[in-house]
Formats: structure tokens, sequence, C-alpha cells
């Protein structure tokens, strides 16, 4: 039985929480969170012990760690949990510097721990299938992909102020995403952006309206546009195009009937928050994690996954500084 600790009891470790629970062989033995009434909340529903982050990761009886807490925790999680021995599974992104992040790949690695970057995307159903199809050369080499990602409200001004700007924050998903698509590395970024949402935003000094263009050495195009608004529910779309064909995974709508009359057709509205839109994706990446941690398998995406997506990030708040493409090292 794999024993698991939970660090973090808001909404995504309950999302995680539900995940391990849903997989034999596995189960939450302790939770911790800042706030106590979140521990005991989650505790009463997994039969967990609440406990401090510090005591979870001191006891040997745990095996793995989930952090689900607040970005700004996380360099400190992972040392500690690396330094114990744990397993980690770990939200995105590991870490708002890319330096940081060095460091806690050094940390991994010199523990020799398994390490999992939590970029649930790669395993929504639907984005799985098109990258195996990709892999497998259905529509010839990649030429072009096109990802959208668009929220339906923003976040509360508190959590922009803390998020590290969107690429850092919501982009993050889609320099992964690029990347798993690709299968190759992009050498260039050029972004641009700008607070039409919110003007509180802007003041804030991020940007709610985005678009970025990644070029890999090959020419390879991956076009990406985020905004914080989409009056039409969570849209989330990719398409590549390729030298023979095109492979397109379109919006989760909240049902599949479609109603025809004199007027037109009409079609339910698109999902309208991550947590449904991504249910299949979080119970998929928990089971390979535990899977592959039960198997000693190799864990994707992993902790250099996470660095190579926030060097993206990087590179494209520089651009969008300085008004011109950003040459990736």
């Amino acid at each position: 039985m794999i024993q698991i600790g939970l660090l973090g009891c808001g909404r995504i470790g309950q999302v995680h929480a539900r995940g391990i629970a849903a997989q034999e062989g596995a189960r939450v033995v302790a939770v911790a969170d800042a706030m106590p009434a979140a521990a005991q909340a989650l505790a009463a529903k997994t039969s967990a012990e609440v406990k401090t982050a510090e005591e979870i990761i001191a006891d040997p009886a745990i095996d793995a760690v989930v952090i689900g807490t607040p970005t700004d925790t996380h360099y400190d999680l992972i040392h500690a949990a690396a330094g114990a021995g744990k397993a980690v599974f770990c939200e995105k992104p590991v870490d708002l510097s890319s330096d940081r992040i060095r460091d806690c790949v050094a940390a991994v690695k010199a523990a020799n721990v398994p390490f999992m970057t939590a970029f649930n995307r790669r395993f929504d159903p639907n984005f799985a299938e098109i990258e195996r199809r990709l892999r497998e050369g259905e529509i010839g080499e990649i030429e072009l992909i096109t990802i959208l990602s668009r929220d339906p409200a923003p976040p509360p001004l508190s959590y922009i102020e803390r998020s590290g700007g969107l690429f850092r924050d919501m982009m993050i998903h889609d320099f992964d995403m690029a990347r798993f698509l690709l299968g190759a590395e992009p050498v260039r970024v050029f972004a641009t952006g700008a607070a039409l949402v919110d003007p509180a935003i802007g003041a804030a000094g991020d940007v709610d309206t985005a678009a970025v263009v990644l070029t890999t050495a090959k020419g390879q195009i991956c076009q990406i546009s985020n905004s914080r608004r989409a009056a039409y529910g969570y849209d989330q779309r990719v398409e590549i195009h390729g030298v023979t064909g095109m492979l397109r995974a379109e919006n989760i709508l909240e049902n599949t009937v479609e109603a025809a009359t004199s007027s037109g057709f009409a079609r339910a509205p698109a999902q309208h928050f991550f947590l449904e839109r991504y249910e299949a994706a979080y119970a998929a990446e928990m089971a390979h994690f535990l899977s592959a941690l039960r198997d000693g398998t190799e864990m994707r995406p992993s902790i250099e996954d996470g660095l190579k997506a926030q060097l993206l990030a990087d590179a494209a708040a520089q651009s969008l500084s300085l008004g011109q493409p950003v040459e990736i090292d």
C-alpha cells in the first residue's frame, strides 16, 4: 500500500484526494493545510490524520507527498521531501523562478527520488490521443500548431498579484502542451499582450489577453492565444496542421444535445470550469504517478519538463517587455 501525505487541502488538493481514492493500493494517510478547517474537512473525507507539513515529510511510513500548496511554498517543500527520500507529485509551476527550479532539479537528482510535475492537460484523453497519433505519423511532419486557452472570467486581483503573471501562471500549461505536441524544443519566442479584460490587471503589472508564437529549429510554428475572459465558457482547443492533414480537438460541451429549428442549429455551452473540463485528466495523471511509483518506471512530465515550460514563460515575459522575439538557449 502506497501511503501518501497530501500538502494543501484546497480545491486542487481535494481533486487529488479523489484521484488517489479511486486507485487500488494507495491511500491518503495524512493531510496538512495552513487553514485548519480545510485540513479537518478533507481528513474527515479521507479518514486521514491532520498533521503539519513538516510532520508528514518526517514520517518514515509515508512514501510520497502530493504538493498542492501555493507556488511560493513549493521550493522549501520539494527540498525537504527530497531530503527525506519521498517521491513528489507537485502542482505546476514548480516555482516562479527558473533559477529556483534549477535548485529543485539538483535536489531531486541528488536525492534520486521520483518526481512528477502536474501538467494535467497532457492526460486529457483527447489531447493524449492527438499526441499518440502525431507520434505515429498520421499527418506527417508537423508544420503549424494552434493552442487556444481562455478562462470564463479572471481570478481575483489578489491572486493575479501573486501569480507571477499570465505567462507563468496560465499560459505555462500551453507551453508544456506545445512541447508535448511538437515533440521538439522551441528556439524562439515572440509575445504580445494587453490588459483588455480588466484595467486593474494592467495596473498590477500583468496582461489578461496574450498571444505567443513559438518557433522550432526546423521552422515549425506554434501559436498560443490566452484570454482571462470567454463569455461562452471554458475554451480549450488545439489544432495541428501537418504535411498530409490536420488533427483537432474541440471544446467539451455541457451535453451533446443539438437542436435544429428554422432559426438554425443550437448546441450546449462549453463546460464552464477547469475542474469539470479536466476531471478525467486529473484522474489519469494521478493514476500515472501511482503506477510509475509502484512499478519504478519513468514519470512524465518530469521536473525538467517543469523547468523547460518555465523557461518559455520567462522568454515570453521578456519578449513582451522588449517588443521583440527572444532566442532560447
